[in-house]
């Protein structure tokens, strides 16, 4: 797996709308997992995408009239399956975290790379999804050497009380276990 310029070798792309730039000399440093599902504990369909890009229906779901409006992104999405959707290239600013902070700086989402999995809090993510996050992290490391396994956090370290994901039925301890 390998990344050229900004943009993972392997991965589907699908450019969202809801980036812009990192400020200036900003070294990217962090790492959030995240999940999502869309409905909520539904998988498949494509309404992640749908989100990401500004296309979801309202009407589609009552859920969805809700969240529509969001202007939300992630840098990855890695599905069920294992596979791969780039929204957003790593040199850009993807908007994941919301209103964060890591280790005494705000604003997570200027020095930092969200990725998705497809999951929720409480369903256990599957095999393929760990060997793939595993494999990602791996190169993201290797193009960006201040991304070390101790700043590489769950999106409920960056924002408590706020969100929650990725979960009790995430394996922080098999997840780190993969990277040595």
């Amino acid at each position: 797996m390998h990344i050229n310029n900004g943009w993972l070798t392997l991965a589907e792309r699908i450019l969202s709308p809801n980036i812009d730039d990192r400020p200036e000399g900003t070294a990217i440093d962090l790492l959030v997992i995240h999940n999502i599902s869309l409905p909520p504990n539904q998988f498949g369909g494509g309404h992640i995408a749908e989100l990401f890009t500004n296309c979801l229906n309202p009407a589609a779901d009552d859920y969805f009239a809700e969240i529509c409006g969001l202007k939300v992104s992630a840098h990855l999405l890695i599905d069920r399956l294992g596979a791969i959707t780039q929204f957003a290239p790593f040199t850009q600013r993807a908007w994941h975290a919301g209103v964060s902070q890591f280790s005494g700086r705000e604003r997570c989402n200027d020095f930092s790379i969200g990725i998705e999995l497809e999951g929720a809090d409480h369903i256990p993510y599957t095999d393929r999804q760990y060997d793939v996050l595993a494999a990602v992290t791996k190169a993201l490391q290797t193009e960006y050497p201040n991304l070390q396994n101790d700043k590489i956090v769950g999106h409920s370290d960056i924002a408590p009380g706020r969100k929650t994901d990725p979960g009790e039925a995430f394996d922080w301890a098999r997840y780190k276990k993969m990277l040595d």
